[in-house]
């Protein structure tokens, strides 16, 4: 075993580092890195045989203090005794039939029940919905009407919305649907009305098609299950290989409207199915329909994804100088014991269902991919958007590469390949093809422990917690520094810098110089530059590479639209994209004013815009949103909480004139500020929201609640202002109703309703809304004493768990809140 090598220039851990090692990861009495790292070492080891049990947890430890970051799962739950699953996440089959099962596939409650018992475990599921016959096909069964895959997603999305409100881990869903499923186009606008907030969502698409769409040739939707009578009388009919076509549709135009949701919305990302199958070393085994979460792991069903990746700013020396370079020795000596460690994991682990373990077992697979590539390319002089970087990224994925096989060969000849290795058709896959001979003899010799061994993956908290903070995973750095701010015990809010480790390694070296051409991050290089850093790693990884090409709000659609036709042409086996923008990342999104890009979108169902029921309008812009922070006080002692509500703007015909209005969209309170009552805290502004959403009586609903009574005394909280100024403080008979009060003086303030907690009627809101609006103008609601409210900030992401802003989004595979910089775990 190498002795450790100290590191040229050590740097303090980053407070950021400290606090999220805590917070995720460290158990019990760990405080620190090494503490983590001992415990994986010590119960990975436990799983060799005795005598050696202490070498291996010394040579386990050294690989994680040279640079092997195991994943997030296996960091908070190895060596506990916990019945949390060590692997990040799997893909479970979806069939057609409710219960049972139908070729071969679980039915959909039962799918339902095994994905939530895989999310409360801990693990991230994807599925393939294409076996859910279309939208009012028919169900001979029950002489009825199918209402269609993506109904039956709002059913998966509901539960895991549930099954994440137990535990501490978000959770995460990825749906996919393959392009000749009669509902790919309602399934392309899943997301645009809010809809389906715990997925991310993937077009499965073919070679087939994608010839289409370059041919610009017609394409048909079909399934096996026979479509309905209007379909029938539209021309509906069935195939020669038994499918029904229920319709032809022009491929190019169905491409556009794939490519128009991605760029205003940043879904449904892409899978190029075939590619991935092709490139399948159990291409004899298996058939690949979808991926995990965040895509890089093209999995079967019950398959799993067992990750780790070595943190390349680790092995790099003399950064920032003429003599910078790469311990690639080094490299392949930690990813040879990272090779055996995930391989350990494999038998560590608590597997959520048996049909999980049985798959692991039989194929063994791993993903060892690596982190920190911007950070190292930067580190040693490379831009990442330059021919060098590519050319230095392909040689690392290569050693790392071959490196993995290599030991995974040696395994294989001390404790056996794995159980479905036919060495005739594993050595015939196109990617074992590429490697080179002697490795290609090895496996014909000895076999291979695991049948796939290398995936990229995102790892934003474990780059932060075990890695300075170097880049995530493939990706070039988003930005070199950042502020986050972070609530405080006392429920107030402070804010540090967290830097990049390349950054502050410079910064160390050459204080406030300029920094070098080398540094470029996400948004400084063009789209095309992050598919060619792909296409230049993706020929040296078995599996799939988790990639987000960022792109700036104003770039042009014209460009951006051919990015994914580029990717399928380069070979690649996925792609996603960010661009910012006013709707994207909204849990509530309203549709926007049309723009050109948006014209070949489908328009919204009137069903989807509950806001009819009150009048006809179209939603304007943003949701805004108002945060306020209650402090009250009960027996248990002085607490304080956080209420956001979100507004929506509408414009549209009362009364024979065009009017705006704002109505409240979706109420939010934290759960996790633990006031001993998060479980009704969540549930009350659930409901609200979905009252709220309903163009339902929010007076009544408020009402309501402050008629609720409990056993432990008043509740003071709040204070109402007399006409002579004096202010007085306000009781109430439980912490519900001292919650409702609140939530009424915000809207009052607000001016939807009115000083008695009524509601305010359209044509009265119209004319509040205008008077509001104006520069100067009063707040017709403020009561006497009352300072009128600060400028309310705009805020459409989705709901940070950390401060409840409405600002997390997804970028490079992780959930990171633009408002205090909380960063969500990966994958």
């Amino acid at each position: 075993m190498n002795a450790p090598e100290p590191p040229s220039d050590a740097l303090p851990a980053q407070e950021v580092s400290l606090d999220v090692l805590r917070e995720k990861y460290a158990r019990g009495d760990e405080r620190t890195i090494e503490d983590v790292q001992r415990r994986i070492a010590r119960a990975l080891a436990a799983l060799e045989p005795a005598p050696q049990r202490a070498d291996h947890e010394r040579r386990f430890l050294w690989a994680q203090q040279q640079g092997f970051v195991p994943a997030g799962r296996i960091a908070s739950s190895a060596g506990l005794g916990l019945s949390a699953t060590l692997i990040n996440c799997f893909v479970q089959p979806v069939g057609d039939s409710i219960s049972g099962a139908s070729f071969g596939l679980p039915g959909i409650y039962t799918a339902l029940s095994e994905a939530a018992e895989t999310m409360r475990r801990g693990g991230g599921v994807g599925y393939d919905f294409s076996a859910i016959r279309p939208l009012d096909s028919k169900v001979a069964g029950t002489a009825s009407r199918a209402s269609g895959p993506v109904s039956y997603m709002e059913v998966f999305d509901a539960s895991c919305r549930t099954v994440e409100s137990a535990g501490a881990r978000r959770g995460a869903q990825m749906g996919v649907l393959h392009i000749d499923h009669p509902d790919i186009e309602r399934f392309i606008a899943a997301k645009d009305t809010g809809r389906l907030t715990n997925f991310n969502i993937s077009v499965g698409v073919s070679d087939a098609f994608m010839r289409a769409v370059e041919a610009d040739e017609a394409f048909a939707l079909v399934h096996a299950a026979e479509p309905g009578d209007e379909t029938l009388a539209a021309g509906g009919r069935r195939r020669e290989d038994g499918l029904w076509v229920y319709r032809t549709v022009r491929a190019r135009e169905l491409w556009e409207r794939i490519m128009v949701s991605t760029y205003d919305h940043a879904e449904p990302g892409v899978l190029f199915v075939d590619r991935m199958n092709a490139e399948n070393n159990l291409w004899y085994a298996e058939e690949l329909r979808a991926t995990n979460p965040c895509g890089e792991q093209p999995l079967p069903p019950y398959g799993c994804c067992d990750l780790g990746s070595l943190n390349l700013t680790a092995f790099v020396h003399d950064a920032f100088t003429p003599e910078a370079h790469l311990d690639f020795e080094r490299m392949r000596d930690v990813a040879t014991t990272a090779v055996r460690m995930l391989d350990l994991v494999l038998d560590a682990t608590q597997w959520p269902l048996p049909q999980q373990a049985a798959e692991a077992r039989a194929k063994r697979r791993i993903g060892l991919g690596f982190l920190g590539l911007g950070s190292a390319l930067a580190m040693l002089g490379l831009r990442y958007d330059a021919d060098e970087g590519r050319a230095v990224a392909a040689r690392i994925a290569s050693a790392l590469r071959d490196a993995a096989y290599a030991a995974s060969i040696e395994l294989a000849r001390e404790k056996g390949a794995f159980p479905l290795f036919d060495a005739d058709n594993y050595l015939r896959g196109q990617f074992i093809e590429r490697l080179p001979q002697p490795l290609r003899d090895g496996i014909r010799a000895h076999g291979i422990r695991n049948s796939h061994l290398l995936s990229i993956a995102p790892t934003g908290t474990i780059s932060l917690a075990f890695a300075d903070n170097a880049s995530n995973g493939i990706e070039p750095p988003y930005s070199w520094t950042y502020q986050r701010r972070k609530r405080t015990a006392d429920g107030g809010t402070r804010s540090y810098e967290v830097a990049d480790h390349a950054w502050r390694l410079y910064r160390q070296q050459h204080g406030d110089a300029a920094l070098p051409p080398s540094f470029v991050t996400a948004l400084e290089m063009r789209a095309l530059d992050h598919l060619r850093m792909v296409e230049a790693v993706q020929p040296f990884i078995d599996t799939a590479i988790s990639k987000t090409v960022n792109v700036p709000e104003d770039y042009p659609y014209d460009d951006f639209r051919d990015l994914y036709l580029e990717a399928w042409r380069a070979g690649l086996k996925g792609l996603a994209t960010y661009r910012p923008n006013a709707v994207l990342g909204s849990v509530l999104s309203t549709t926007p004013v049309a723009s050109p890009a948006m014209t070949a979108a489908a328009p919204p169902s009137p069903d989807d815009d509950p806001l009819r029921k009150r009048f006809e309008h179209r939603p304007l812009g943003e949701l805004e949103s108002s945060t306020s922070k209650i402090e009250y006080s009960t027996q248990e002692g002085r607490k304080t909480v956080y209420l956001t509500v979100s507004f929506l703007r509408a414009e549209g015909i009362w009364e024979g004139r065009q009017v705006t209005v704002e109505r409240p969209f979706e109420f939010f309170m934290p759960a996790n500020q633990r006031t001993g009552g998060h479980q009704w805290i969540t549930a009350s502004m659930r409901l609200l929201s979905m009252v709220a959403r309903a163009g339902g009586p929010i007076a009544r609903a408020l009402a309501d609640m402050r008629e609720v009574v409990w056993e432990k005394g008043p509740v003071r909280c709040g204070h109402i202002v007399r006409e002579d100024g004096v202010r007085v403080p306000v009781y109430h008979d439980s912490e519900v109703a001292a919650i409702a009060f609140m939530l009424q003086r915000m809207l009052i303030r607000r001016g939807f309703l009115d000083q008695q907690g009524n509601q305010v009627p359209v044509g009265e809101l119209a004319r509040r809304f205008e008077r509001r609006t104006q520069d100067g103008a009063p707040d017709p609601q403020l009561q006497p004493g009352e300072a009128p409210a600060e400028p309310l900030p705009i805020m459409n992401g989705a709901k940070c768990p950390e401060c409840g802003a409405l600002a997390l989004r997804k970028v490079d595979g992780c959930s990171r809140c633009e408002s205090c910089h909380y960063v969500g775990e990966c994958g």
